[in-house]
């Protein structure tokens, strides 16, 4: 699992039929120390996050895991959303 910072929403009118009661996500994926790694990337929303949440998120063939189907054109799927982050 990865974190990453909700930036935006992805408003599509069309798109496959799996994820038709699913939101789509613009996030940042961050560090534990919350600075951004690496570039934006769009993510299911399994759990229903808000533009400014810490969220974590799993990638690949996991990322259908939390979605009601066997098989779905997803990458990389929201799983949580953080309530807080305690690094020593």
């Amino acid at each position: 699992m990865f974190l990453a910072k909700v930036i935006g929403t992805v408003w599509a009118t069309r798109k496959d039929e799996h994820l038709q009661s699913f939101k789509m996500q613009f996030i940042q994926p961050i560090d534990s120390q919350q600075k951004n790694v690496g570039m934006p990337i769009v993510a299911v929303d399994t759990v229903g996050a808000g533009t400014g949440e810490i969220v974590f998120y799993i990638t690949a063939a996991e990322a259908v895991i939390p979605l009601p189907v066997e098989m779905a054109p997803v990458d990389a799927s929201i799983v949580g959303i953080v309530d807080r982050i305690d690094v020593s």
